[in-house]
């Protein structure tokens, strides 16, 4: 397929290595911010490919991941409710609050649907007056722009029993406060693609300057990571720190001006809660006071849920890039995508259930090798 398949030549990536092995002198590591960059690294074993002194660690770039727990258990308290219609993307449906999901609240009778736009729910809160329709307004950067359409919409249709249980979260701030603490490990970032479709570059060049590292914005196919990985060595071993985007098929500099505008007019930045990380300032949307009518928390009024996550997950330290899944010791064991027991096994765009769907729990039990867990020779 054109444009697909050159992005996945064996050859092209082979040599792709090779100049990096060339490149490289002394060890860096390296983190790729998203959880589509991190299933294409662990699928195609990009990460065997690489010398010895390149370590790639795994951001939290999973926005089903990091939805905080208590906003899981919001969503299953709203969505039981008899004059509910609650409706989300399916993803959302088996990640697990304390108490069960959405899925299982829609086997007991919930009307719970899963629904492919934000404006899908628009339309039904239309031709359903009689019930209060709720949608689970998730995601980075990358799907605020139609959810805050969706509400737009609702509010100039004046749909006033459609609202939204907002739990955006923010790239940026999440790589500050990585960057700023004490134990951070990290050298260098591949930037997040799809992110920086809407928001573009301009967001990246205060973290650079602050803390001295590259960030290199790139996609998702093998030869895109394996590019952006060259780009992020090369100004490591020559000392410099850029924003440089290797992704300017889909990324312009400025972004989308139009999808940035409708989030200013939508939305306004708020602290917000990472599940496995902790508080984050600054790094979350909520809605502006004049969508305040359409805010399911309020509504409803479960903003005083609080939650605790499991005591032996260690999902926090590989979300910020100090462990790998491996390192847990529940990883494929009491902790895997049936009984995910924290935020990297939650979503199947986590690391944790990224290395569980491609065999490394089988890897790290001793069941298979190296060899056989990396399937970039077959898929490429």
């Amino acid at each position: 397929m054109k444009y697909i398949d050159e992005y996945r030549d064996g050859e092209a990536a082979r040599a792709l290595a090779a100049t990096i092995t060339r490149t490289v002198t002394r060890p860096w590591m390296i983190m790729e911010v998203c959880g589509g960059q991190t299933h294409s690294i662990v699928k195609y074993g990009i990460d065997r490919l690489l010398p010895p002194e390149i370590e790639l660690v795994h951001g939290p770039g999973c926005p089903v991941c990091v939805t905080a727990l208590e906003t899981i258990d919001r969503a299953n308290a709203i969505a039981s409710r008899p004059d509910v219609i609650f409706c989300s993307f399916g993803d959302m449906l088996r990640v697990p609050g304390s108490r069960g999901d959405l899925l299982q609240l829609k086997s007991q009778g919930s009307d719970v649907r899963v629904v492919y736009s934000p404006l899908d729910a628009v339309d039904l809160a239309a031709a359903r007056p009689d019930r209060k329709v709720v949608f689970f307004a998730i995601g980075f950067e990358t799907t605020a722009p139609p959810n805050a359409m969706a509400l737009w919409m609702a509010k100039k249709r004046k749909l006033s029993n459609f609202s939204a249980l907002v739990s955006h979260v923010l790239v940026p701030p999440m790589m500050t406060a990585m960057l700023g603490a004490p134990d951070n490990l990290v050298q260098g970032f591949l930037g997040p693609g799809h992110v920086c479709t809407v928001m573009g570059e301009y967001e990246y060049g205060p973290i650079v300057d602050r803390f001295r590292v590259p960030i290199v914005i790139t996609g998702f196919e093998p030869i895109d990571l394996l590019e952006g990985i060259l780009r992020t060595v090369e100004q490591l071993e020559s000392g410099r720190a850029e924003v440089e985007n290797a992704y300017a098929r889909a990324v312009r500099p400025e972004g989308n001006p139009r999808s940035r505008q409708l989030l200013d007019d939508v939305f306004e930045v708020c602290d917000r809660k990472w599940r496995g990380v902790g508080m984050i300032p600054r790094s979350g949307f909520r809605l502006r006071p004049e969508y305040r009518d359409h805010d399911a928390e309020q509504i409803f009024e479960v903003d005083d849920i609080e939650t605790h996550e499991s005591s032996i997950c260690i999902s926090g330290q590989i979300l910020k890039g100090q462990k790998k899944p491996h390192h847990c010791p529940a990883f494929g064991k009491q902790c895997t995508p049936q009984t995910p027991l924290g935020a990297t096994m939650v979503s199947s765009e986590g690391a944790c259930a990224a290395y569980h769907a491609y065999g490394r729990h089988l890897e790290a039990a001793g069941t298979v090798d190296g060899a056989q867990a990396s399937v970039m020779s077959n898929a490429m």
